[in-house]
C-alpha cells in the first residue's frame, strides 16, 4: 500500500484537519468532534441543509458545504455512515429556526443513523424533512428504484436544493425541489480498477488487468457484468444508453451532464467521455443546457468514471444556475 499517510487509523481525521487548517475561513467544526463539518459563516433566516456519508469519497460529500450551497455534513470514516450523534450535532449547528433538510445517498447504514437524529431533532423541535437519493440505474431495475443507490447525480440535487434554501423557501418547498431533481437524475458507471482502503491495507475488490465492471458501486459493489475493456466510445455508449431509457430522456428535453471521475480517471479521459456523450445526446435531439466534467463523487483512487443527466424544467434550470462557492466546488452564475 502506497500512500500518504501516518497511522491508517488517523487517516480520516488527519485529513479532516488539513481541510479545516488550509479553508479555515470557510468551514469549521462543531461540538469538538472534527466529523461534525459545517460553514464558517452561517447564513441566518434560511432552511438549513446537511448531509452525510462516508469519507474516501471527496468531493463527496462534505465538499458540497459553503456559499449556495449545504451547510453542513457528518463525516464517517472510510465507506462508513457517520453516528448518529454527529448528525444531531451538525443539524443543532445549521439550524436557524426554518428546518432542516437532510439529503443524502440510499444507504442503509445512512438511512439508519438520519433516521434516529431525526427523531430526536424532531423531540427538540427541530423541523426535519428528508431526500434520500437513488440516481445508480446499475443497483435497481426499473419499478424498483427504491433500490438503488445515490452515487455522483446527489450533485445536481445539492445543487437546486441549495439554491432554494438561499433564495428564501421554507422547507417543504425546498424538499420539494430537491425531490423534483432526484426524480430527473440519472448516473451509471464504470470501474476499471479497485481502491485500498487505509486501514484495510488492500484492494477492495479484484479485476483483470484487461477488465471492466459495468455498473459498479462506488464501495466496490458489484455491477451488472464484468468484461473486457473496449475503446471508449463503446464504453460510454454502453454506460449512457440504460441512464437515457431510464427516466426515459426524449427529444426537446434540456438537460445538465455530468462526467465523473471515480479517482485515478485524468480529466484528459473525461473529456474523450463528453466527446462522445455530447454527440450521442444531441443525437437524440436533446439540448445541454451544461456540463460539468471532473471528480465530483470518487472512490479513493479507483479507476473508472460514470455520467450523470439531470432532467430540467425552468425551475431546476434557474437554480442549477445560481452561483456557489465551497472550497471544492466553485460555479459562476449559468
Amino acid at each position: 500500500m502506497k500512500k500518504f499517510i501516518n497511522k491508517p487509523s488517523d487517516f480520516v481525521n488527519e485529513m479532516l484537519e488539513g481541510i479545516y487548517a488550509s479553508h479555515s475561513d470557510q468551514v469549521t467544526f462543531v461540538g469538538n468532534d472534527l466529523h461534525c463539518y459545517v460553514r464558517k459563516q452561517m447564513k441566518k433566516d434560511k432552511v438549513g441543509i446537511i448531509t452525510g456519508g462516508g469519507s474516501g469519497h471527496l468531493p463527496l460529500f462534505l465538499g458540497y458545504v459553503g456559499d449556495n450551497m449545504l451547510d453542513g455534513c457528518a463525516v464517517g470514516d472510510v465507506f462508513q455512515s457517520p453516528g448518529a450523534d454527529q448528525i444531531l450535532e451538525v443539524t443543532r449547528s445549521v439550524n436557524q429556526g426554518r428546518g432542516v433538510l437532510y439529503l443524502y445517498g440510499n444507504y442503509t447504514g445512512d438511512i439508519m443513523n438520519f433516521d434516529l437524529a431525526s427523531e430526536i431533532a424532531i423531540t427538540e423541535g427541530i423541523q426535519i424533512a428528508t431526500t434520500v437519493c437513488n440516481d445508480d440505474v446499475a443497483s435497481g431495475i426499473k419499478g424498483e428504484e427504491h433500490k438503488r443507490r445515490g452515487i455522483a447525480g446527489i450533485f445536481f440535487v445539492y445543487k437546486v436544493a441549495a439554491a432554494a434554501a438561499a433564495k428564501g423557501m421554507d422547507l417543504q418547498e425546498v424538499r420539494s425541489v430537491a425531490e423534483k431533481a432526484r426524480a430527473n437524475v440519472r448516473t451509471m458507471g464504470v470501474a476499471f480498477s479497485p481502491c485500498i482502503i487505509p486501514e484495510v491495507g488492500r484492494p477492495t475488490f479484484s479485476i483483470g488487468e484487461d477488465e471492466m465492471e459495468i455498473g459498479m458501486g462506488i464501495h466496490g459493489e458489484p455491477g451488472i457484468r464484468r468484461e473486457k475493456i473496449r475503446p471508449s466510445d463503446e464504453i460510454v455508449k454502453e454506460m449512457l444508453l440504460p441512464v437515457l431509457k431510464d427516466l426515459p430522456f426524449s427529444a426537446r428535453d434540456e438537460v445538465c451532464l455530468l462526467i465523473n471521475s471515480l479517482g485515478a480517471t485524468p480529466k484528459e479521459e473525461l473529456y474523450i467521455i463528453a466527446r462522445k456523450a455530447i454527440k450521442i445526446i444531441e443525437s437524440q435531439d436533446i439540448a445541454i443546457f451544461h456540463a460539468y466534467v471532473g471528480e465530483f463523487a470518487t472512490s479513493m483512487e479507483m479507476a473508472g468514471a460514470s455520467i450523470s443527466l439531470c432532467r430540467l424544467d425552468a425551475e431546476l434550470k434557474r437554480l442549477i444556475s445560481v452561483p456557489a462557492c465551497t472550497p471544492f466546488f466553485v460555479q459562476n452564475q449559468l
